[in-house]
């Protein structure tokens, strides 16, 4: 994993020619949708023993400003985590567009509530609040991307907070063709939540509309989920 980080970062320096017209590029990791546009993602999961659905939605509302939200429902077919997921309230805000080969930055927060206490990590989270910064630059047939985001759980008995790094590697292989790989590096204040995945994707785009196919594996749970996201912009 530490390599992994390393050698992207080493990627992000040496990069070349920045991209444009890449607004209906709903799959890349520094995607913002535009002030009146829609972005609509549904999420289709099987993970060992069980199945997931989730809904994502967001909406310009203006230039540089996107709010949103998401929920999944969770099927376990060899155990009891079966229910709705907290819902995710969230709000991003570009704080500085590329221009000059300059790096793109985004800031970012939300709150996630409710759902099933079997589907929440920790299962004592009612509530999490978090903020974080996404940076990263779009060039011709890559982008460079990594998000930093800090996480809070309130709680009387059993309150933490953890910050993620998710470095992301995306790359226009052709017109029409997109691939994609992950990282995510959790480090929490009670180390029981410790945590680090990798994933991929293969992107196919069609106008406004994507099929992504996806993997992920967490080594700690030693878990593997994969999937199928259909991104529409409207």
């Amino acid at each position: 994993m530490r390599k992994f980080l390393i050698g992207f970062l080493g990627i992000m320096a040496c990069a070349g020619v920045r991209a444009e017209g890449l607004v209906d590029d709903t799959s890349d990791p520094l995607f913002l949708t535009a002030r009146g546009r829609l972005l609509s993602r549904t999420i289709f999961d099987y993970f060992e023993n069980g199945l997931r659905v989730g809904q994502y939605l967001n909406y310009g509302v203006v230039d540089g400003l996107v709010v949103g939200g998401n929920f999944y429902y969770q099927r376990d077919f060899d155990g009891d985590e079966s229910g709705f997921s907290s819902a995710d309230l969230n709000a991003l805000y570009r704080i500085a567009n590329s221009a000059d080969n300059h790096l793109i930055y985004d800031m970012l927060g939300g709150v996630k509530f409710g759902g099933s206490h079997r589907l929440r990590s920790p299962d004592f989270a009612d509530s999490v609040y978090y903020l974080g910064f996404r940076f990263g630059q779009q060039y011709e047939h890559v982008t460079l991307a990594a998000t930093v985001k800090s996480s809070w759980i309130f709680n009387n008995e059993h309150g933490i907070a953890f910050i993620d790094f998710s470095p992301d590697l995306y790359l226009r292989v052709t017109a029409d063709w997109r691939v994609g790989v992950g990282a995510t590096l959790r480090k929490a204040t009670d180390k029981c939540y410790d945590e680090e995945t990798v994933g991929g994707r293969i992107v196919r785009q069609y106008g406004r509309t994507q099929y992504v196919g996806h993997f992920d594996y967490s080594f700690e749970s030693e878990k593997f989920a994969t999937g199928l996201k259909i991104n529409i912009l409207f």
